[in-house]
């Protein structure tokens, strides 16, 4: 159990370094904080559906793929 937590650690780290991300890199295009502010809400949006959707393919060919095949 306790492995099973300090694997699962390294992800706790995600949600915070994608919110910096996205407002350190809208803070580099602009100068307002209202445009700094509703970009890092798109950046955010924008990077979980990507995480989310390679996620699911990686899903899609581990799980799914091998259980059609045989």
């Amino acid at each position: 159990m306790i492995a099973a937590l300090l694997a699962m650690s390294i992800y706790l780290h995600l949600p915070i370094m994608l919110v910096l991300v996205s407002l350190v890199y809208s803070a580099t295009r602009y100068d307002q904080w209202d445009l700094i502010v509703s970009n890092a809400i798109r950046g955010c949006i924008y990077i979980v559906v990507f995480m989310g959707s390679v996620f699911l393919v990686l899903w899609f060919l581990s799980s799914v793929m091998p259980a059609l095949i045989t």
